[in-house]
């Protein structure tokens, strides 16, 4: 039996309306996406296969938005809503905010693809075309620490948009899920731990030190964001330099 006759009946049998729903479940065992009450936006979610599988992943707690240019056919989870319409639109990202919420999503993936020409640069174009979009609407609603997951085909601008991909979070896999058919090009980009600070590795500012951590490090803030800087202590205003930068804390070291 081949994978594509595999997940195809394994589908069938289980309940799933697209085989692309084990590539879900494959990516998330492999990065730990989907957990017991999060918020998680499916950008172009139509069939519906991946809402099954994130609808029963957060359970009754958790919150499932698809949003498509197609009618989603309703699903039998309580926990999942579908918006119709054009995600780059605001129109459509207002109704998605109003319904995640202030606190935004914990998840954002995204299944597209474009309509196939057979030319293979031009549906890789296409393709990162998608993706970028999907990312651009991820940064507007994606909460701090939150996780991203994108399909795109292989292709010279891969790495481009990996790059734009790594600015935005802590760290970016490129991941291959074994679902996928043999004979596909597409891999799955993977943004874990958005990062909404407002500094960057390598940026220098002067900050004044107003506490000392447990670790003995000096605390300083910008614009609410925490920064640890070794070698200060309370009182001190002294130039820095960033040195690392995670999700709801960065690091320093003093450059005076």
């Amino acid at each position: 039996m081949t994978r594509k006759d595999e997940y195809y009946n394994r589908a069938k049998q289980e309940g799933y309306r697209t085989r692309a729903a084990y590539k879900l479940k494959q990516l998330d065992r492999e990065a730990n996406l989907l957990d017991t009450g999060d918020t998680v936006v499916d950008l172009g979610a139509a069939p519906g296969g991946w809402l099954q599988v994130a609808a029963e992943k957060v359970g009754p707690s958790g919150t499932v938005v698809g949003v498509d240019f197609q009618r989603i056919r309703e699903l039998d989870h309580d926990n999942v809503e579908t918006i119709k319409g054009d995600m780059t639109e605001e129109r459509t990202k207002d109704r998605l905010m109003d319904t995640i919420g202030e606190g935004g999503a914990d998840l954002v993936i995204s299944d597209l693809a474009p309509n196939m020409t057979g030319e293979y640069d031009l549906d890789h174009a296409r393709s990162v075309h998608l993706a970028r979009q999907a990312f651009e609407v991820a940064k507007d609603v994606l909460a701090t620490d939150g996780d991203f997951a994108v399909k795109v085909f292989q292709g010279q601008d891969l790495e481009v948009l990996r790059e734009e991909i790594e600015d935005a979070f802590q760290y970016v896999r490129t991941m291959s899920p074994e679902a996928s058919r043999d004979s596909s090009s597409e891999v799955y980009l993977v943004g874990k731990h958005r990062l909404t600070a407002p500094v960057s590795v390598g940026d220098t500012r002067e900050v004044e030190i107003t506490d000392v951590g447990e670790e003995g490090d000096g605390v300083a803030e910008i614009e609410g964001f925490t920064l640890f800087v070794s070698g200060t202590t309370t009182g001190e205003t002294v130039e820095v330099r960033i040195t690392d930068v995670k999700p709801t804390f960065a690091f320093a070291e003093r450059v005076d």
